[in-house]
């Protein structure tokens, strides 16, 4: 049973009886998807300030390295924050976890991807692809972080406000991530 729940890919809807380790193993996954969608958000939405010199092969490359660059950086801090806890080099099984949560942080492009590939094609214009993009990595922090506050056990408003402060916290980081880009 525990291998399929490793195989599932289904990092936010854990069996109650799941283990400690495989809760931990999930929410190193979220973390890498959410890292990774705030970086990619950043990207387009700086790109996006570019007004009339926006072009789609341009922003799909710049998302593409930029996030292939992110992922590999989490797998070293992974490598590195493991031998300096463990003093050792991880296992084949630590290190196929690491892979995962690396390579399947990798899904939350899929839709932005696809949005930014349909404007390289001239399927649709350049800034549609964009907005498409950035309307659907909003939508998926949005979703992970209510299902994650409805976890929580606490009350109504409570999960609303941790829920606004969550969001506000996410609306700084993009504004950061772009002021820097």
């Amino acid at each position: 049973m525990s291998d399929q729940r490793e195989h599932r890919n289904d990092d936010i809807h854990l069996p109650e009886d799941a283990s400690e380790n495989e809760r931990r193993q999930a929410g190193d996954r979220l973390r890498e998807r959410i890292y990774v969608t705030f970086t990619a958000l950043a990207i387009l939405m700086a790109m996006n300030s570019h007004g009339e010199a926006l072009d789609s092969p341009t922003v799909l490359w710049t998302l593409v390295i930029s996030v292939i660059g992110v992922l590999l950086a989490g797998l070293v801090s992974d490598l590195v924050s493991h031998m300096i806890v463990h003093n050792t080099l991880p296992s084949v099984a630590e290190f196929r976890h690491m892979l995962a949560v690396s390579s399947r942080a990798l899904g939350v492009l899929v839709v932005p991807l696809i949005a930014v590939g349909l404007a390289v094609f001239d399927v649709i214009e350049d800034r549609t692809g964009l907005t498409v993009a950035i309307v659907a990595l909003i939508a998926s922090l949005a979703v992970i972080t209510r299902i994650a506050v409805s976890r929580t056990g606490l009350s109504g408003w409570r999960q609303l406000a941790v829920l606004v402060v969550v969001v506000a916290l996410g609306v700084l980081v993009v504004f950061l991530e772009a002021l820097a880009h």
